[in-house]
């Protein structure tokens, strides 16, 4: 049980499936690593599910296949030793109705893909890799020369720039259609098969399941972000490894979308964008669908790299509450723990606590709050004039840190809110970081800070510093002092 302010609520209700057992390879599937096998797996796990449910096997080998359609009462068990190959072929994946970065419209079928699931497991200590290299654009800065060359000259194609590499003509292409159609509102299936190489899948995607568990595989390089419950309820996720390459795009790991009842612990993380996120949908459709992310418990997972470790954000606008993240490490990655928004967004995130938090070499700041992420500190407009309050504007509440830990980052704790919105009621307790600077504050009120340690390098600026902030208090501080500037 968990407790969210003084209610308790159970934890998730774990899948219920029946003791069947199907094999693969008594369907005709190869694991031979070059022998095509959908249909072979497709047709176990469709028997499965025509025979009541149970549990489809994949045993020790390489099995090449396209995308996989899962269905309720089913566990797909990936057995150790066994390797799950996606193909990187775009035209073995149809277009379907998806969502991705917060907004509905067409994309690739996810090669393991769901709707509408009661009872789905995906289980075993084998590996799922989804082939993204076979879909992603790479930025020349993310890569050294030698990896550039080696990159480039293996084929695709380069942006007229030169910086950016693309695995196909298709895909660099498809980024210009699509575009197009958005701007003329089209929304027909056949009008965005002209850019379907670019409508790159996440490699899982659970839409509106509910009794949902991944436990046991690695899952790792997916086309865009890898694991994606979209409106699902009571979910576990436990003892799995989702690894994607630093430099891939959009390289996610788990992102849990206006979802439920959440369990995640004992993973482990190490990609290219951010780690565990929070998401509940982007802007207006987002707000109309109105569908919260809450009731999510993270524990005893570790990160190694990614853009943040835990995130909520950017994309909340209907809602993120009742969240409890303990007892997590973080090493390497480019921010600790990661709350951003935007005007435009709306939504209400509130009700969040974290504790037991341990970071090291974190790149840029260990605790965020950035209410400007589509902006630049120092840029034009930064830090700019209220704007009237409406549906738009985004919401921070109500959230507590405490009992962290960062060795090693080039700022403590920045909270950038909004002007006329600006973060409100935040708890930071026992609080130790050495890092360049120390806490940043702009645009807060009633900000308790207690038991607050630093050791900064940067001795010009002040350790605390506020702007524009109401009822900040520092105790238990050893001498530190708020400076407002």
């Amino acid at each position: 049980m968990n407790d969210i302010q003084g209610q308790a609520y159970p934890l998730p209700e774990l899948p219920s499936i029946p003791e069947r057992t199907f094999y693969v390879t008594d369907y005709g599937a190869n694991g031979d690593g070059l022998s095509l096998c959908t249909a072979a797996i497709q047709a176990a796990l469709d028997d499965c599910a025509a025979s009541g449910g149970g549990k489809v096997v994949i045993p020790r080998g390489i099995w090449l296949t396209g995308p996989l359609t899962l269905h309720s009462r089913l566990n797909l068990c990936v057995e150790r030793g066994a390797l799950v190959r996606f193909a990187s072929d775009f035209t073995l994946y149809p277009l379907v109705l998806s969502h991705y970065e917060g907004n509905s419209g067409w994309r690739c079928q996810a090669p393991l893909d769901g709707n509408g699931l009661s009872d789905v497991a995906i289980t075993g200590q084998g590996i799922i890799d989804g082939g993204g290299e076979g879909w992603r654009p790479v930025k020349r800065f993310k890569m050294t020369e030698l990896q550039w060359d080696r990159l480039t000259a293996s084929g695709g194609e380069l942006d007229t720039q030169g910086e950016i590499w693309w695995p196909s003509r298709a895909a660099l292409e498809g980024e210009g259609i699509f575009r197009k159609l958005q701007e003329e509102g089209e929304t027909s299936r056949e009008a965005y098969m002209a850019s379907r190489a670019y409508l790159r899948p996440v490699l899982l995607s659970l839409r509106g399941c509910r009794r949902v568990l991944l436990e046991g595989p690695t899952f790792q390089n997916s086309p865009a972000w890898c694991l994606h419950p979209r409106g699902c309820e009571q979910i576990t996720v436990r003892n799995i490894r989702v690894r994607n390459p630093w430099y891939s795009q959009n390289g996610d790991g788990l992102d849990l979308e206006s979802c439920s009842h959440a369990l995640v612990e004992h993973c482990s993380f190490d990609v290219g964008d951010d780690a565990i996120c929070l998401k509940s949908g982007k802007d207006e459709e987002g707000r109309r669908a109105g569908i919260p992310s809450q009731y999510i418990t993270i524990r005893h997972c570790t990160v190694y790299h990614g853009h943040g470790g835990v995130v909520i954000g950017s994309e909340m606008s209907g809602g993120v509450r009742a969240v409890r993240v303990n007892h997590c490490t973080f090493i390497g990655t480019d921010i600790g723990l990661r709350f951003k928004s935007v005007r435009g967004r709306g939504g209400v995130v509130e009700d969040i606590v974290m504790e037991n938090i341990l970071m090291s070499g974190i790149v840029y700041e260990a605790v965020s709050f950035h209410l400007f992420y589509e902006g630049v500190e120092g840029s034009e407009g930064y830090m700019e004039e209220p704007v009237p309050v409406t549906e738009e504007t985004p919401v921070f509440r109500n959230i507590r840190l405490s009992n962290v830990i960062c060795r090693g980052a080039d700022t403590a704790l920045l909270v950038n809110g909004l002007p006329e919105m600006p973060l409100t009621d935040l708890g930071i307790t026992n609080f130790r970081a050495m890092s360049r600077r120390g806490i940043v504050l702009r645009n807060a009120d009633r900000l308790l800070l207690d038991g607050i340690v630093l050791h900064t390098e940067e001795q010009v600026q002040p350790k605390v510093a506020a702007h524009r902030c109401v009822d900040v208090k520092l105790i238990r501080s050893g001498g530190l002092s708020v400076t407002t500037v």
